[in-house]
């Protein structure tokens, strides 16, 4: 019989869970920086896997020493990532060192005069304005200072991020066999093969999913490099790699990636003519790069991703498309880690359900 009692007992079991759940959430969201240093630490062992491995079985390295040479190796790489950009950018500062500012004020004020006459505008005198809107009396210079302030605490929390990711990652490799058996004695005894199975899966999808990712990244990287150099691109295995990096945002990266790779093939080419040479080279650059993006979205994409979660290209199309109108350009990144997660713990935990059976049937 339903009484006031049970009635009011139910009302603030009710209470009690919604704020149990929004001090967990509320909680989650204070530590959301730890979290993600913890997701990069776990996407870094799952890539380094297949290398652990090799170190500990064929080297018969320690774990320590495997998780220490594992740390150097990243580091090392992390390095060489930066000093590649170092030419890059020392060649677009002599280019622009090299700008003939006389000839490009002028080109400026034939397109202006070329802007009136389309448009019957009257002559706009740009320094006449500036001066008459008095713009730098009302220009506060104390944003630069915030300006500074901000890049310095970027780059401080940038570094304190990197030592953080990289001390957690040593921990992960190193003590990956305790974690399991400390996870087992925490896990319910009814449902510990169940998540046990689950993870397992998903430490060999991902594994597989994140070197295959890696993959593609090579084959566009070399299609990219390919395409700068017929054309004699400066710097082009940089703007090949940089490239190829931004492809790791589906869909997306590409289309910046060609643009940034136009921009940094006219920078190269100042003080050329901009009909005969600078023109021609940018539009046969981005001609050859959507040629690479037809060739990596149609071919080694799908066959790459889907192949390496055991899932259909269409599927994965999907997901990542619903995930990036939803969540934008972070959505489309982890959507299909994500969506592979899901999918292995469906199998485990609801193996008769139709749909579960349909969707996981290559797993």
């Amino acid at each position: 019989m339903i009484t006031s009692k049970v009635i009011s007992n139910g009302i603030l079991r009710a209470i009690a869970t919604i704020l149990g759940v929004s001090l967990i959430l509320y909680f989650l969201y204070q530590i959301q920086t730890v979290i993600v240093y913890l997701c990069v630490s776990l996407i870094l062992c799952l890539i380094a896997s297949p290398f652990v491995k090799f170190l500990k079985e064929k080297l018969k390295f320690s774990s320590s020493f495997a998780a220490i040479t594992t740390i150097v190796f990243f580091i090392l790489l992390m390095i060489g990532f930066i000093l590649l950009f170092v030419p890059l950018i020392i060649s677009q500062a002599n280019n622009l060192s090299l700008l003939d500012t006389d000839s490009l004020q002028k080109q400026f004020i034939l397109i202006e005069r070329d802007f009136e006459n389309y448009f019957n505008l009257q002559h706009l005198d740009f320094q006449s304005l500036l001066k008459n809107s008095e713009i730098t009396s009302k220009l506060d210079f104390s944003y630069f200072t915030s300006f500074i302030n901000s890049v310095l605490n970027t780059l401080a929390g940038f570094g304190m991020g990197l030592v953080s990711v990289f001390f957690i990652t040593f921990f992960f490799i190193k003590d990956q066999n305790i974690f399991k058996e400390n996870a087992k004695r925490i896990l319910p005894d009814n449902n510990e093969d169940k998540i046990i199975n689950s993870i397992t899966k998903i430490n060999h999808l991902l594994t597989r999913y994140f070197i295959g990712l890696l993959l593609q990244l090579t084959v566009v990287f070399i299609l990219y490099y390919i395409v700068l150099v017929i054309f004699g691109s400066q710097n082009a295995f940089v703007i090949a790699f940089l490239c190829a990096v931004l492809n790791i945002i589906p869909y997306v990266g590409p289309i910046i990636g060609t643009i940034l790779a136009a921009i940094l093939t006219m920078l190269s080419l100042i003080g050329g003519d901009f009909q005969t040479e600078i023109l021609p080279k940018t539009i046969y650059i981005v001609i050859g790069f959507l040629l690479v993006q037809a060739i990596d979205n149609n071919i080694s994409q799908p066959i790459i991703s889907s192949k390496s979660v055991n899932s259909h290209p269409l599927e994965i199309f999907l997901i990542t498309l619903i995930s990036g109108i939803t969540f934008g350009i972070v959505g489309m990144i982890i959507a299909i880690p994500f969506y592979t997660c899901l999918k292995v713990i469906a199998k485990e935990f609801f193996p008769n359900n139709k749909v579960v059976i349909v969707l996981t049937e290559k797993i």
